[in-house]
């Protein structure tokens, strides 16, 4: 019929024979094992491009030592310094001012250069009410000096005229030795009145000169006292100029908020320091570790050391202290404790104020399996992760141990070769879970709660009562049993 219609298309020519034929039938069933086979091994072996994806967030199980750390942010510094410091202006009454001038940190001075200027306003203030002082006082000195020169020569001319008058009546009772007796008795009165008025006279310059050397010491020690006073301020004037009280490099110090003194920054007598010089050769990385994790750091333990200036360089460390007593941090909500690390290596590159990652060994675990945190779930008091079993995935229970910032040890339930993930699945309800023998399986839940299948305690009933009908399940009834005695 084909070969009839003229309008149909003719076929192509086959070049099959009998050969051809041959080959096909010894081929033919190969091809087709091959396919039975190789489809399901190749569907095994090869995952899907959902697989693919999936494995993307998997994770082998490592194996090898495992640390503890208990890793901070601290700030190196060093542990030998000289303190640059003002002077005692408290005894001169000036207890407050400012840094007008300091020069940039991190300068290398040498002994005796200029470190900074303080205002000398406060101070200025000071010299002038102590310099008056100073005046007044040396003029009452002046004046008592003049005043007990002239009582005293006053008292001297007193004690001279009396002795002439002594002598004056000691003639006229001579002379009176020849006269009426009443005469030669008013001559010998006179002369004892006038023995008794020189006795007088040198009595009065004597005390006069005690009260001259009373009236003069009080105001020589006020006008020393004020000289003293005055000479104080002009020397806390002059120490308002800083110098370097050593040789070496310039590192501020810091005020009670942390903050880092400057210019403008307030001065007092009874926190004198404007600046350090370091002994870069003694070095200690100081951090604050929180209340939770200072109980697990002790004098001595090993610490790693990376500087976020040069992320490569590692330095190794000692702790050396742990403070006692919290303290509440500028930033942060809960307590830190205060934590002193030794740099145990000498470096001349570090800078006191250069920023530490501090990575404290805590504990040690030799040749232990260990997952991602995030790997790990928790289940009505278990630890499940979500295991690939081939191209399949089960949740298996595992046993933990410790742990740290980043990873938790496996102590039973997996296998070095085994592939965890990292995140839950989305079908997590519909996977099956593996235990560990000898615990008591748990189903998992869609909703989270993890008090879900918890057993919790229930005081005994005593023996001697019977169940009532009241508190026997709705769903298995039995009769009553009938109390004993």
């Amino acid at each position: 019929m084909r070969d009839g219609c003229s309008l149909c298309p003719k076929a192509p020519p086959t070049l099959e024979g009998p050969e051809m034929q041959t080959l096909r039938k010894r081929w033919l069933p190969l091809l087709i094992a091959v396919l039975v086979i190789g489809g399901p091994v190749a569907w095994y072996k090869w995952p899907s491009t959902a697989s693919a994806a999936e494995a993307a967030l998997t994770v082998q199980v490592k194996q090898g030592d495992f640390k503890v750390l208990v890793t901070t942010t601290g700030e190196l510094r060093a542990r030998k310094f000289v303190q640059i410091q003002g002077p005692n202006s408290q005894a001169a009454q000036v207890y407050q001012t400012k840094i007008t001038w300091i020069v940039p940190e991190g300068t290398v001075v040498k002994e005796g250069d200029k470190i900074a200027e303080l205002d000398r306003a406060p101070a200025a203030t000071r010299l002038a009410t102590v310099t008056l002082d100073n005046q007044k006082a040396a003029a009452e000195f002046t004046n008592a000096s003049l005043d007990s020169t002239l009582n005293l020569a006053i008292a001297r001319e007193d004690v001279r005229t009396a002795e002439y008058a002594l002598e004056e009546k000691k003639l006229a009772k001579e002379q009176a030795q020849y006269e009426a007796p009443t005469i030669k008795r008013q001559a010998e009165i006179d002369y004892e009145k006038a023995q008794r008025a020189l006795d007088q006279s040198k009595r009065n310059l004597d005390t006069k000169t005690k009260q001259a050397v009373a009236k003069m010491t009080v105001a020589a020690a006020d006008l020393g006292r004020q000289q003293t006073n005055l000479k104080m301020v002009q020397d806390v004037i002059n120490g308002f100029t800083i110098n370097a009280p050593s040789s070496g490099m310039v590192i501020y110090v810091r005020e009670w908020n942390g903050k880092k003194k400057g210019i403008g920054s307030q001065w007092q007598p009874w926190d004198p320091a404007v600046a350090t010089l370091p002994d870069l050769t003694q070095m200690e990385s100081q951090t604050y570790v929180n209340e939770v994790d200072v109980r697990k750091l002790s004098v001595g333990q090993r610490v790693a050391i990376s500087l976020d200036s040069d992320p490569t360089k590692k330095l190794g460390g000692t702790v050396t202290s742990i403070a006692n007593v919290g303290e509440q941090r500028p930033n942060q909500d809960s307590k830190v404790f205060e934590v002193k690390v030794e740099v145990t290596k000498a470096d001349t590159t570090l800078r006191p104020g250069m920023t530490t990652s501090n990575a404290i060994e805590v504990a040690s675990v030799p040749n232990v399996l260990s997952v991602p945190l995030e790997a790990v779930t928790s289940d009505s008091g278990y630890s499940y992760v979500y295991k690939k079993n081939g191209r399949n995935i089960v949740r298996q229970m595992i046993e933990t141990g410790a742990t740290n910032d980043n990873e938790i040890v496996v102590r039973k339930g997996l296998t070095k070769d085994d592939h965890v993930l990292l995140t839950a699945p989305p079908e997590k309800a519909s996977v099956k879970t593996e235990i560990i023998p000898g615990l008591k399986p748990v189903t998992p839940g869609t909703s989270g709660d993890t008090a879900k299948g918890v057993t919790l305690p229930v005081k005994p009933e005593p023996k001697a009562a019977a169940p009532t009908p009241a508190t026997k399940p709705a769903a298995a009834p039995a009769p009553i049993a009938k109390p004993k005695g």
